[in-house]
Formats: structure tokens, C-alpha cells, sequence
């Protein structure tokens, strides 16, 4: 069983439960007693759960930690990001949103001639800076769950910028677009969408089986990047653009 199965199963059968000993989580996954005590470790670390004697008990959490979205789908986020990053012409002015499939194009974008990029992800700077590449990063309040800059002081800074392209994350589409669980961040992801020529979304295909608490973008907008091999025909036709990445 792939490791992201395993983690979504778990997380399953402890939101059902609420709690669970680890000797049910072995006889479930049929794995060893090593693999799901590394499993529980990587879940608690990521904020999903919490280790009990014996076992692991459900915390109630709106959003998936950085630490675990970079886990999941991680193969998925790369292909994806490596295509995103092949948009990009020389000389362009980008906004990267602090996504983990947008962090995923930043690798590619080293060697595009004089590009600039605006970001509001604490977690890109490093990776920016160790590429060499011109960036800027909008204030705001941090949102500590994904490192994330958001907020209205964010929103206020991002209206400074002009961006060539946009490319944006979200924790769902649906046939109303684009949705995040938080609010704060909705204004960010929203301005800087309205702030882009083009709008490109990078989601892995569990996003289009997710619907989140605030819409922030419309799918007439945008272009989506995606290894989803099955998209409701509904979606497909509203959106300006699809690329499907094998």
C-alpha cells in the first residue's frame, strides 16, 4: 500500500473512532507494527492526530499542515510544477502563491533569464534565494499552520505588484471554483489573481474532490494544471484552459 493511502486510511478510521489501538491499525493496513508507529510519528508531526499509549487519537483540524502537504502527492506536485515552471518566458514578473505544488516549480524556474517573483510563502525563500532569484515577499501576518502571508496588511502590500502570470494553489475545486479554509487567505490568493495576466492553478487530483469553506476565484478565470485524468465535463468547460500532466 502506498504511504499516502496508508495516511488517509489511518486519519479515515481515526475520525470514524476517534481513537484506535495500533494493533487494530496493523491488522487493517496489514503492515508491520515499525511501519505504523513511523506513520503515527509523521502524523502527529503534521498536526492530524495525537499519540496516545497505545495508540492515536483524532484532533479536529480545518487545514492539512506544510509538513504534510508536501508529503502527499509528492510525485504528482513535481510533474506538475516542472510543466508550471515551462510557462515562464525570460524577463517575466511571477507571483508564486505558498502553496506546496507551487513550491514544487521553483527548482525549474532556475536558469529562465531575469525573471522576477513575488511570493507570499515563508517556506519559498530559501529555495528562491538558493536558485538566485530576484524575489520579493509581501507582508502580512503569518499563518503559522503553512507559512503562509495573509491577511489585509497582505493583500494592501500585494497591490504594489503587476504580475506577466499568477500561478495560485487551492484546497478545492468544484463547479463554483476555487476554495481555501481560510478567509484571511482567500483576500491574498483573490488580489493576486485580479493582479495577473493569466492565473494558472497547480492541484494535484485530490483538490477536485474538495470543496473548502471560501471561494476566492472563479474557474472562468483561470487555467488549471493537473494530473487528474477525469474532470467533471462541467469544470472543463468553464475554465479558459486545461493541461493534464502525465
Amino acid at each position: 500500500m502506498l504511504k499516502v493511502s496508508r495516511y488517509e486510511l489511518i486519519l479515515e478510521v481515526i475520525k470514524e473512532k476517534k481513537n484506535i489501538k495500533i494493533e487494530e491499525l496493523i491488522e487493517k493496513l496489514n503492515v508491520s507494527e515499525a511501519t505504523i508507529r513511523r506513520d503515527l510519528t509523521f502524523l502527529e508531526n503534521s498536526g492530524k492526530i495525537r499519540r496516545v499509549h497505545g495508540g492515536a487519537i483524532s484532533i479536529d483540524t480545518q487545514e492539512e499542515s506544510i509538513l504534510y502537504k508536501k508529503e502527499i502527492y509528492s510525485e504528482e506536485k513535481e510533474k506538475i510544477g516542472k510543466f508550471a515552471a515551462s510557462l515562464v518566458d525570460r524577463g517575466s514578473t511571477i507571483y508564486l502563491d505558498a502553496g506546496t505544488s507551487v513550491f514544487a516549480m521553483i527548482k525549474y524556474l532556475a536558469g529562465i533569464e531575469n525573471i522576477r517573483v513575488v511570493t507570499n510563502g515563508l517556506s519559498h525563500i530559501d529555495e528562491l534565494y538558493s536558485k538566485k532569484i530576484e524575489t520579493y515577499l509581501i507582508g502580512g501576518k503569518i499563518k503559522m499552520l503553512t507559512g503562509a502571508l495573509v491577511g489585509g496588511s497582505a493583500v494592501l502590500s500585494i497591490k504594489n505588484f503587476n504580475f506577466d502570470l499568477a500561478f495560485m494553489g487551492a484546497n478545492g475545486i468544484d463547479i463554483n471554483g476555487y476554495s481555501t479554509p481560510d478567509s484571511e487567505e482567500a483576500l491574498i490568493k483573490n488580489e493576486a489573481c485580479t493582479k495577473a495576466n493569466k492565473t494558472y492553478f497547480l492541484c494535484d487530483e485530490s483538490k477536485l474532490t474538495k470543496k473548502s469553506f471560501v471561494n476566492f476565484c472563479n474557474l472562468e478565470e483561470s487555467y488549471l494544471i493537473t494530473n487528474a485524468k477525469e474532470i467533471n465535463e462541467n469544470i472543463k468547460n468553464k475554465l479558459k484552459g486545461l493541461h493534464i500532466v502525465n
